[in-house]
């Protein structure tokens, strides 16, 4: 197994920032936009913070920010495992791999979709999110792994 904490560290610390940034644009788009009176419907699933006017941010992001580097670390080291498994250069290989993170993730929905009573407009675009964020961050974990990453096994 492949442990390089350049690529661990440094690719995951890329992964998340650029998920990080697209997530203002598809927060705007999908989830004030799309979603935001689907939201309003299932009110009693979120968190007491999101349901104030305005959401209590300040309360959520610390969470939701510890949950991103982790699942963004976690994620790199398995690239740098996978990665040569993967036909293409580092972009290419880091798209794919987002995209499988994508569908791996749309899996995980599909169950908890059979768990949890929330429209399925909400998992479609859940879903859709993700794989948008997945595949473009991919591709800069790639495209770092692949420039400026530790090659050796």
């Amino acid at each position: 197994m492949r442990l390089s904490p350049k690529n661990i560290l440094v690719g995951g610390l890329i992964f998340y920032f650029v998920a990080f940034v697209l997530s203002f644009i598809t927060g705007s788009l999908v989830h004030e936009g799309v979603l935001a009176a689907a939201y309003d419907q299932t009110a009693s699933f979120w968190r007491p913070a999101l349901q104030q006017d305005p959401p209590d941010m300040a309360a959520v992001m610390p969470r939701w920010i510890a949950v991103g580097l982790l699942t963004a670390f976690v994620f790199a080291g398995i690239y740098d495992n996978i990665r040569d498994g993967l036909n293409g250069f580092g972009c290419l290989k880091g798209l794919k791999f987002g995209l499988l993170l994508g569908l791996i993730h749309a899996c995980f929905a599909g169950g908890w979709s059979g768990v949890f009573n929330l429209p399925d407009m909400i998992w479609a675009w859940w879903i859709a999110d993700v794989f948008f964020l997945y595949a473009i961050a991919g591709v800069a974990l790639g495209w770092f792994i692949a420039r400026w990453g530790t090659n050796s096994a």
